[in-house]
C-alpha cells in the first residue's frame, strides 16, 4: 500500500490504498456523514483505504471532502495504470429503500463525470448535499476515470447519497475485476 501525504492551507490529509483489498476502511476526515460514505465506498469496491484528515471544518466540509477525493483519486490512478488485464467498462445499480442510482464506468485513463443525483435538501445532517458531486469530480479527475452517476429515482437525499457511492464502488470494484484475456483492454494498444 503506497502512502500519500497532500499539505494545503486548508487541509492535512495522509492516506494509503489497496485496490484489491478486503473492504476495510480507518476513515477520520472530521465530517461524520463523508466517514460514513467512504467506509462504505471501501466495503463495496473491497478496497483497503486509510484517510485521516484534518481540515478546516470551522469554514465548512468543502475543502476536506474535496481535498479527500484528489488523494483517493491519486491513489486510485497509481493502483489502476498502466492498466491490464482488467475488465474496464462496468455498470452498477444500488437501491437504498426507495432510491435507485446507476453508475456507469470506463477505466479510460480519461477523465469525465455526469453526476445527476439532485436532491431536495441542502443538508444532511452538517453534510452539504452538494459536496457528493465535488467528491466525485475530484476522484473521477484524478483517477482518470470515465463516469456517470444517476439518480433513477428517490427522494430521501441520504439514501440518494449513500447509493450513489455504493454504486461507484461496485462499478469500481467490477471494472478492475482481473480478467487475463482483455489485454490492454483497448483498441489504441493503451490505456
Amino acid at each position: 500500500m503506497k502512502e500519500l501525504r497532500r499539505t494545503t492551507k486548508e487541509t492535512d490529509i495522509i492516506a494509503s490504498l489497496s485496490l484489491y483489498g478486503s473492504g476495510k476502511g480507518e476513515i477520520d476526515t472530521g465530517v461524520g456523514f463523508f466517514d460514513h460514505m467512504l467506509s462504505a465506498f471501501c466495503k463495496h469496491a473491497l478496497i483497503d483505504l486509510s484517510i485521516k484528515c484534518v481540515g478546516d471544518t470551522y469554514v465548512d466540509a468543502h475543502h476536506s471532502v474535496e481535498d479527500c477525493g484528489i488523494v483517493i483519486g491519486q491513489l486510485l490512478k497509481d493502483e489502476i495504470y498502466p492498466a491490464s488485464n482488467i475488465e474496464r467498462f462496468s455498470n452498477s445499480i444500488v437501491v437504498m429503500d426507495e432510491a435507485a442510482v446507476e453508475c456507469v464506468m470506463d477505466v479510460s485513463n480519461r477523465s469525465f463525470l455526469v453526476y445527476e443525483c439532485d436532491v431536495d435538501r441542502d443538508k444532511v445532517g452538517d453534510f452539504d448535499t452538494e459536496l457528493s458531486e465535488e467528491f466525485f469530480r475530484a476522484v473521477v479527475f484524478n483517477a482518470g476515470l470515465s463516469v456517470h452517476i444517476i439518480k433513477q429515482r428517490g427522494k430521501n437525499a441520504h439514501h440518494i447519497i449513500e447509493a450513489a457511492f455504493k454504486a461507484f464502488a461496485v462499478a469500481l470494484r467490477r471494472a478492475v475485476a482481473k480478467n487475463e484475456r482483455t489485454g490492454d483492454a483497448s483498441t489504441k494498444g493503451v490505456l
